[in-house]
């Protein structure tokens, strides 16, 4: 087994954290942060305990990857040549994944989980230097469904800034187990775990797992929805996917896994010490 199997192994240990899905990754060897694309979220902080973030944010022993201060992006600028450099394609979910369209999100769109618990456009907070999201989807083919994806990368501004947008998300979980996405589509029974990487991920220095129940008024029946996000430094990842019928879902967890460690592995390559 090759170091990237590997690595795709661990990383589909962690979408399995806590029995979020019954089963498990195959073998195997892209609006993001949210369901429906983008790097959202509140971007007040949250009351909730589980919602605080860390004081200090060092390289826990469980990932021991640290970022060069040198090759870190510290202007808009050079946040967006990483970023585009990074975020997944299709090619990254496998082979049967195609562009969508739109392919690109919009500039500094962030979408944000008002208590209404529905989706809607917010602003991108001051504490990102830029942040973008692919949509590419596995067309309906042999009898299933299409499935929908989305891979995010947003470069903050400090690892503290990135460490808070992680500890949203696990607020927005607890706060809204229902969300919709637009009209006519939906998530239920989300439920949320976060894995740090100072507990034995081994692959990033935080990572969040969310799944739940992809509703579509057009299709008939639930289902498959999966979400993770994962921290290295200053920089988080997400992916997304949603559907479709007669999809199984180990091979829908292991595409997103796939899809986060290609995105880890480059924020990796990007940001070692050249010394």
């Amino acid at each position: 087994m090759s170091y990237g199997d590997r690595r795709i192994r661990r990383a589909c240990c962690g979408l399995l954290l806590g029995g979020l899905i019954a089963t498990g990754c195959t073998a195997g060897g892209d609006d993001g942060k949210r369901p429906d694309g983008g790097a959202g979220g509140s971007t007040t902080p949250s009351a909730s305990a589980s919602a605080s973030p860390t004081s200090a944010v060092p390289a826990p022993a469980g990932y021991t990857f640290t970022p060069d201060p040198a090759r870190t992006p510290k202007t808009r600028t050079d946040a967006k040549s990483f970023a585009l450099a990074v975020v997944a394609g299709p090619d990254a979910w496998g082979p049967d994944y195609v562009e969508a369209r739109p392919y690109l999100s919009a500039e500094d769109s962030w979408p944000v989980l008002p208590e209404s618990c529905v989706w809607e456009a917010g602003t991108l907070p001051a504490t990102v230097l830029y942040s973008v999201t692919t949509h590419s989807e596995m067309p309906a083919a042999h009898g299933k469904g299409r499935v929908r994806v989305t891979a995010t990368v947003t470069v903050h501004r400090t690892a503290d800034d990135a460490d808070w947008e992680m500890s949203q998300t696990l607020e927005e979980a607890l706060r809204c187990p229902g969300q919709t996405l637009r009209e006519g589509q939906r998530i239920t029974g989300l439920m949320s775990i976060g894995d740090p990487g100072d507990t034995g991920n081994n692959f990033a220095h935080d990572s969040i797992n969310e799944r739940g129940k992809f509703v579509d008024d057009t299709v008939k029946g639930e289902q498959f929805y999966g979400w993770t996000q994962a921290r290295v430094g200053q920089v988080t990842v997400a992916v997304s996917s949603r559907g479709g019928a007669g999809q199984e879902d180990a091979d829908l967890a292991t595409s997103m896994a796939k899809a986060s460690v290609t995105m880890i592995s480059r924020i990796e390559a990007r940001l070692e010490a050249t010394s």
